[in-house]
C-alpha cells in the first residue's frame, strides 16, 4: 500500500487558500447591512460602519423630558456623532424627532409634546425589512394623555417607517414616513403658540462653529421667526472636528406634505433645526390620519448644490 504525504510546498499552497477564503468570507458577510435589537431599540450599521440607532424605549433624564421613537446617534459616512440628546441647554431636544409643543382636543390643551408635558410614548411593534439596496425600520407605537379620568388615553396611534439606502462613498440616504392617526375626535396639533410657531420634523445637530446653511444656491441666514428658503436646505460645516472637511446634512420636504414647503427655523447655535408645521395655529388632523414624509442626506462635503438640486427634483418625481 502506497501511503501519501503532503509535501512542505503543498501545505503552504493549502494554508495560503484557507487563509484567502477566510478573508474573502470575512470581508463578504461584512458588506452590507446590519441590524442589531437591543431592549432599547435597534442599531444600523452598514459594510460594519455605524449609521444610526433608533429608540424604540421610552427614554428620561431622571424621570424628567420623557421620550421615545426617535434617532439617536446619526452618524456621519466616517462612523462619528452628528446628533445631541438631553443637550444642557434644551434637555428635550433628541436627535432626529418629531415632536409639537401643542396637542388640543375639544379646543383645550391637552399635552406638549415638545416639552413632554402629560404625554408618553407606549411602543406597540418594531419590525425590520432588510433588502441588498435598503433596510427599513417600521415602528408603531401609541401617544398617550391623561384626561378627566387620571388614566393614560390613547389619542394618536404613530407608524414611522425608517429608511436607509446602500451609501456611495460621497453620501448615504435616509428617508422618513411619518403617519399620525386620531384615535379620538376632533384632535388638533400645532406647534408653539408664539411667533416662531416652531413643531413637526427637527434635528438637534452637534453645531459647529462654522455652520451655514444653503438652499436653492443662496446662503440663508437665521431669523428668530421662520424664514423662505426653498424645498431643500443644505447644513454645511465642520460637523467631525474643527480640523476636519466640512460634512453636510441636507433636509428634503416631500411635495405631498401639508402646508408650505419653503418655511426653516434655523439656528446657528444650541438649538434645533425645524422644518415647522403647521405653526403657531393648532389644525385638525384628519381622520385618515396625517402623512409627514423627509428625505435626510449625509454627505462627505463634496457634493455640491447643483447635485442636491438633481437629487432633489428626483425625490419630487418620485414623490
Amino acid at each position: 500500500m502506497e501511503c501519501f504525504f503532503y509535501k512542505p510546498s503543498m501545505i503552504r499552497l493549502l494554508l495560503i487558500f484557507f487563509c484567502c477564503f477566510v478573508f474573502a468570507y470575512t470581508n463578504i458577510s461584512a458588506q452590507g447591512f446590519v441590524t442589531i435589537k437591543t431592549p432599547e431599540g435597534v442599531e444600523i450599521s452598514e459594510n460594519g460602519k455605524k449609521v444610526l440607532f433608533f429608540q424604540q424605549k421610552p427614554k428620561s433624564l431622571n424621570g424628567e423630558y420623557n421620550r421615545a421613537g426617535y434617532i439617536h446617534p446619526l452618524y456621519s459616512l466616517n462612523e462619528n456623532t452628528l446628533t445631541q440628546d438631553f443637550p444642557d441647554d434644551h434637555p428635550y431636544h433628541r436627535g432626529i424627532f418629531w415632536a409639537w409643543h401643542q396637542l388640543v382636543l375639544n379646543n383645550k390643551k391637552i399635552a406638549d409634546g415638545w416639552i413632554s408635558e402629560n404625554i408618553s410614548w407606549r411602543p406597540l411593534t418594531l419590525t425590520i425589512k432588510k433588502k441588498k439596496k435598503y433596510v427599513t425600520l417600521h415602528s408603531q407605537m401609541l401617544w398617550e394623555c391623561v384626561l378627566e379620568n387620571n388614566k393614560p388615553v390613547a389619542v394618536i396611534k404613530e407608524a414611522a417607517n425608517i429608511t436607509v439606502y446602500k451609501s456611495t462613498h460621497r453620501y448615504r440616504v435616509l428617508d422618513f414616513d411619518i403617519m399620525l392617526l386620531p384615535l379620538v375626535d376632533s384632535l388638533k396639533i400645532g406647534g408653539s403658540e408664539d411667533a416662531k410657531g416652531y413643531g413637526g420634523f427637527c434635528l438637534r445637530l452637534k453645531l459647529p462653529k462654522d455652520v451655514s446653511f444653503i438652499s436653492d444656491n443662496k446662503e440663508v441666514i437665521p431669523q428668530e421667526t421662520a424664514v423662505t428658503a426653498g424645498e431643500w436646505m443644505n447644513f454645511s460645516g465642520s460637523f467631525e472636528s474643527e480640523t476636519s472637511t466640512k460634512t453636510g446634512i441636507v433636509v428634503f420636504c416631500s411635495p405631498s406634505n401639508p402646508g408650505i414647503q419653503q418655511r426653516w427655523i434655523l439656528r446657528k447655535e444650541a438649538s434645533m433645526q425645524n422644518v415647522p408645521y403647521p405653526g403657531n395655529t393648532p389644525v385638525v388632523i384628519p381622520s385618515e390620519g396625517l402623512r409627514l414624509k423627509y428625505r435626510i442626506i449625509i454627505h462627505n462635503g463634496e457634493v455640491g448644490n447643483d447635485e442636491i438640486e438633481k437629487l432633489y427634483q428626483k425625490y419630487f418625481q418620485g414623490s
